[in-house]
């Protein structure tokens, strides 16, 4: 990890650990560090493991659509982890890396339709705190969506912001997944200024 967790790694020992071990080698290619950090609670990683996984099988909202909302929902939160992985994701799903790559910085990009932008609008409102989706926004997308993918979209950005808020106060940071298949660091926006993450 680039910056040190602010919680000990433990050991990951033990059948339950050989078995994590191993879905995480075949899903990211590696065991990042930040299990060590979270297995202190197997219970809890495994949970939250298990609905991040949920998430992805939902199925209904079009795949680009939810990974530029968690993505839009990583960088205003300032989690290099989140964005590194979901950056990896995409690549590896056949995404559009080019467009993923203009996620942080979405408001000044070209490259996205006006219906990527109210997704990506509705996940910054949705992370603002206090929220500020507007009845605008909402009515907007659930024309557009239909009642389930927009219930879906809720769902995918909230499961991030427990995420992603959980590992930036853990101090849990990226593990360079995106380098590991030849993709630059992505800029991540953190309190008002922009970073990397590498």
């Amino acid at each position: 990890m680039s910056t040190t967790a602010r919680v000990p790694k433990a050991a990951l020992t033990g059948f339950q650990a050989r078995l994590l071990k191993a879905v995480v080698r075949r899903k990211v290619g590696r065991v990042p560090e930040s299990l060590e950090v979270m297995w202190n609670h197997p219970r809890v990683l495994k949970d939250m493991a298990k609905f991040g996984g949920r998430t992805e099988k939902w199925g209904r909202l079009d795949e680009d659509l939810g990974t530029f909302a968690v993505m839009t929902a990583a960088a205003q939160i300032g989690c290099g982890f989140c964005l590194d992985v979901n950056y990896f994701a995409a690549h590896s799903r056949g995404l559009d890396v080019a467009e993923a790559r203009e996620v942080p910085r979405w408001r000044d990009s070209t490259v996205f339709t006006s219906l990527e932008r109210r997704v990506m609008e509705c996940a910054e409102a949705m992370t603002s705190s206090p929220p500020a989706v507007t009845d605008e926004l909402s009515a907007a997308l659930l024309e557009a969506l239909g009642p389930d993918r927009l219930i879906e979209l809720t769902g995918r950005i909230g499961y991030l912001n427990l995420a992603a808020r959980s590992n930036v106060a853990l101090g849990i940071s990226s593990e360079h997944f995106a380098e590991s298949c030849g993709l630059p660091p992505m800029e991540v926006r953190t309190t008002g200024r922009t970073a990397t993450a590498r």
